[in-house]
């Protein structure tokens, strides 16, 4: 098949995690005889220091012409102060209103060799396999803001349509799995929540009715996701209690770097990304985990161009680098020597044969 891909890289470790990504993608064509076409843009901080905006025309032309989009990571302490005018986190918000991807899929696994480098005991994060179903477009973070010198204010905001759209997409993916859904919220307290609620239960009672719904609030979720992970198997939720969550999450399986993510709208077309940040301060020195990054490749094969098998083989890939033990020093063992960014990306590809 023939395919146009965005690489975005983004800033920090970005760049690193990326150039990994892209050497599976590009020898996942070249195995399976599929024609890609990857075009790099500016996104994030570089994008401000070379245009003065995080997310130039040229670089929204680019990903709205392609099937799938890549992402590195953006952002750095240059462009967190709170006397920044123009952030690179405003870019990707853009983006993601610009492509209409309200659904971000956050799939956690705990790889049985990586057991023991969760900071939780291995008989509680064992055979860990959950998703996360986040709604990316609205919530706070796209409500309306307002500052001065004493008061701030974000208006957090959901329509029931927006809440329909993302319980279908869970509800949908959990039927394929083990048919549970978890929705979580803060209904004691918050309106957003009991219309959350209440739409969720109206949804599932109409149309998945073979779907078993439980409620969570989500302070007892966060204590849920540590205590009894395994029995959660897909999980629903607002904007910025899954950011939160999820980041939490990633410690089951041991670090950040593990996890990938894919957010989809209505059509095929998806943005791929590790759930990671920029981390500058490891930036530059070879060090980065880029697992996170290829197995987001697996999403973008079997998500956007509806390539499984590929996908497959490159979720084999890392399971069988992670097997030969291939660590970066955020999951490597005592004593271990670690394995450098650019070391893990020859593993998979050698497992890829």
């Amino acid at each position: 098949m023939k395919a146009r891909i965005a690489v975005i890289a983004g800033d920090g470790i970005g760049p690193e995690v990326t150039a990994e990504a892209v050497r599976v993608l590009q020898a996942v064509a070249r195995r399976f005889g599929h024609e890609l076409s990857l075009e790099e843009a500016l996104f994030g901080g570089v994008a401000i220091e070379a245009h003065g905006d995080p997310l130039p025309p040229a670089t929204l032309a680019a990903c709205r012409g392609a099937d799938a989009i890549l992402l590195g990571a953006i952002g750095g302490p240059k462009w967190s102060s709170p006397q920044v005018r123009v952030r690179p986190e405003a870019g990707l918000l853009r983006l993601r209103k610009e492509l209409g991807v309200y659904a971000n899929l956050r799939p956690v696994t705990v790889h049985p060799a990586l057991a023991g480098v969760s900071t939780l005991r291995s008989e509680v994060v064992a055979g860990v396999d959950l998703l996360v179903v986040r709604e990316l477009t609205g919530g706070i973070y796209f409500g309306a803001k307002t500052r001065d010198a004493e008061r701030a204010s974000d208006l957090c905001e959901y329509t029931a349509p927006e809440i329909e759209r993302i319980v279908r997409v869970a509800a949908r993916i959990a039927r394929t799995r083990r048919r549970r859904l978890l929705s979580i919220d803060k209904s004691n307290v918050l309106e957003t929540s009991r219309l959350w609620r209440e739409v969720c239960e109206r949804v599932m009672r109409a149309e998945f009715p073979d779907v078993q719904l439980e409620h969570m609030l989500v302070d007892s979720a966060a204590m849920h996701l540590i205590r009894r992970p395994r029995e959660i198997d897909v999980a629903v939720t607002e904007n910025m209690f899954g950011d939160i969550l999820t980041d939490e999450a990633s410690m089951l399986c041991g670090s950040l770097g593990l996890l990938p993510s894919a957010s989809l709208g209505e059509g095929t077309r998806g943005l791929y990304e590790p759930i990671h940040g920029s981390a500058p301060d490891i930036a530059g020195q070879g060090v980065a985990n880029p697992y996170g990054a290829i197995l987001s490749v697996a999403l973008l094969l079997r998500h956007s161009l509806q390539l499984r098998e590929e996908a497959r083989a490159v979720e084999l890939a890392v399971h069988r680098a992670i097997d030969d033990g291939i660590r970066t020093p955020d999951i490597a063992a005592p004593g271990q020597r670690p394995a450098s960014t650019a070391e893990v990306g020859n593993a998979v590809l050698a497992a890829l044969g």
